[in-house]
C-alpha cells in the first residue's frame, strides 16, 4: 500500500507507451514531477508571478518571499546557512559558476593542479578543463577500480603541494557507487586541498549534511529530485564564497553602480544576477519536504534496499550480462545499474525495451572518459526511483532477457 501511494503522488507514472503502461527507468536523467511541485509551481505563476527582491509592492512582495523561504528549506535540508546556498539554473551552471569565479578569485596560479575522479560527468569535467587552459592549470586524474570504487588509497599521493581543488561525484550517474566524501574531504584537507562535489545523483537518495561530509562545495540539479527544472544549488562554505568573484552581472546582484565602478551585495545574491526562475525555485520546496519524509521511512527505505538486493542478483545471472559499478559493500549502491551485453549494441536493447514500455538510457551518459576506462562505446541503464515497484522490477528483469534473446 505504501509503495502505490507514494506512486500517486506522481501523475506520469500513470501514462502508457505502445499500449502499454510506462515503466519509467531513466531517473537518474531526470525524475517525475511530484504533484505538489506542479501545484506550487502553478500558483507562483498564475497568482503570485513578480519580479523579485524589487519592487514594494505585494505581488512582488510574496514572490520575493517564496523564493527566500525555498533558500532556507533548501539550507536547513542540507544542514548550512541560507547564505551559503546560491540558485542556479542546475548543477551544470553550479559548476561553471563555480570553475570561474575561482579562476577569477586569485584561487589558482599558473602551474597548480586541479584532481578530477575518473569516474565523473562532463559537467564536473569540461568547465575545469576550460579553467586549466585559461589559466595555465594541470588536469590529474584520480583512478577508480574495476568495481568503479574510488582508489582512495592512491589519493594522498596524487595531492601535491600544488594541488589546490579536489572534483569528486558523491555518487556517480553510471556507477551509482556512494563514495566516501567524508574521507576524501579530510585527506584533502590534511593536505590543504579544496574539495568540489557533484551531488546530482546523491540527494534524491541519501539524507545530505554538507557540515557532516565537510567537502567545501556541493553542486545538485531540482529536476533530478522531483522539483522543476531550471533550477540548481551550489553549496559552498561562507568563507569560501565571500572570497569568489562573481560569475554575472547585472540586476540585484549589485551594491552600487556608478561609472567609477561598481561594488557587489553580499553571498549569496552576488551570484544571482537577473531576473531568476520565479515560479520553478519555490516549487523546490515541497520535493525537499517530500524527500525528508522518505528519508525518516523504514518501509520505503528497506523496499527500495530489496530491490537493489534483487536487481543484483537478477543482472549478475544473465549470461553475457556486465554490470559496471558493484561495490565491495552493497549499501554503498543506489538503485542504479549499468551494463553492457555481449554481441547486443546497448541501443538496439534500448529500443526494444521501449516497445515494451520501459524507459532506460543508453549511450556514453556524458561520461566518455568512464567509457573509455572500461573499454566501451556505451552503456544501458536503468535507474530507479523511490516509486518505482518490484512489480517494474522483475517486469524489467523478464523484458530485459526476452529482448536479449531477440537480438542475439
Amino acid at each position: 500500500m505504501k509503495i502505490q501511494e507514494l506512486r500517486s503522488r506522481f501523475p506520469q507514472l500513470k501514462e502508457s507507451v505502445y499500449g502499454k503502461p510506462l515503466v519509467y527507468l531513466d531517473n537518474a536523467a531526470t525524475s517525475m514531477r511530484l504533484d505538489a511541485v506542479v501545484d506550487k509551481w502553478e500558483q507562483m505563476s498564475l497568482k503570485f508571478n513578480s519580479n523579485l527582491h524589487r519592487a514594494v509592492h505585494a505581488m512582488a512582495s510574496k514572490a520575493t518571499e517564496e523564493y527566500e523561504s525555498a533558500r532556507l528549506a533548501t539550507a536547513d535540508f542540507l544542514n548550512c546557512s541560507e547564505k551559503e546556498i546560491v540558485f542556479t539554473s542546475g548543477a551544470t551552471d553550479s559548476l561553471n559558476l563555480l570553475a570561474f569565479s575561482l579562476g577569477e578569485s586569485a584561487f589558482f596560479e599558473e602551474g597548480d593542479e586541479i584532481l578530477i575522479c575518473e569516474g565523473e560527468h562532463h559537467s564536473d569535467i569540461v568547465p575545469w578543463q576550460m579553467l586549466a587552459n585559461h589559466k595555465s592549470l594541470l588536469i590529474k586524474v584520480l583512478p577508480i577500480n574495476a568495481n568503479g570504487e574510488i582508489a582512495l588509497s592512491q589519493l594522498p599521493e596524487l595531492i601535491g603541494k600544488r594541488t589546490k581543488l579536489c572534483c569528486v561525484a558523491h555518487v556517480s550517474n553510471v556507477l551509482g557507487i556512494i563514495n566516501p566524501v567524508a574521507e576524501i574531504a579530510r585527506i584533502c584537507h590534511e593536505k590543504g586541498c579544496l574539495l568540489s562535489v557533484d551531488g546530482a545523483q546523491a540527494v534524491q537518495h541519501l539524507k545530505v549534511d554538507v557540515r557532516s561530509l565537510d567537502c567545501d562545495f556541493y553542486s545538485f540539479s531540482a529536476h533530478k529530485m522531483f522539483a522543476a527544472p531550471g533550477v540548481g544549488v551550489l553549496y559552498g562554505k561562507l568563507g569560501l564564497l565571500e572570497r569568489l568573484q562573481p560569475y554575472q552581472g547585472g540586476g540585484e546582484m549589485i551594491e552600487s553602480v556608478s561609472w567609477k565602478g561598481t561594488s557587489y551585495a553580499g553571498v549569496p545574491h552576488r551570484f544571482e544576477a537577473g531576473t531568476r526562475n520565479i515560479s520553478s525555485v519555490p516549487a523546490i520546496k515541497p520535493a525537499l519536504a517530500f524527500l525528508n519524509d522518505l528519508f525518516l521511512d523504514k518501509e520505503i527505505i528497506d523496499y527500495q534496499e530489496n530491490i537493489i538486493k534483487y536487481l543484483l542478483q537478477e543482472l549478475n545471472s544473465v549470461p553475457g550480462l556486465h554490470l559496471y559499478g558493484v561495490p565491495s559493500d552493497p549499501s554503498r549502491k543506489i538503485p542504479l545499474f549499468s551494463f553492457t551485453v555481449d554481441g547486443v549494441h546497448h541501443e538496439d536493447l534500448a529500443l526494444v525495451m521501449d516497445k515494451m514500455g520501459i524507459a532506460l538510457r543508453s549511450g556514453q551518459m556524458c561520461a566518455e572518459p568512464l567509457m573509455d576506462r572500461f573499454g566501451v562505446s556505451g552503456m544501458l541503464r536503468a535507474s530507479f526511483a523511490p516509486y518505482n515497484s518490484m512489480e517494474e522490477a522483475e517486469y524489467f528483469t523478464a523484458s530485459l532477457k526476452k529482448a536479449i534473446s531477440m537480438l542475439k
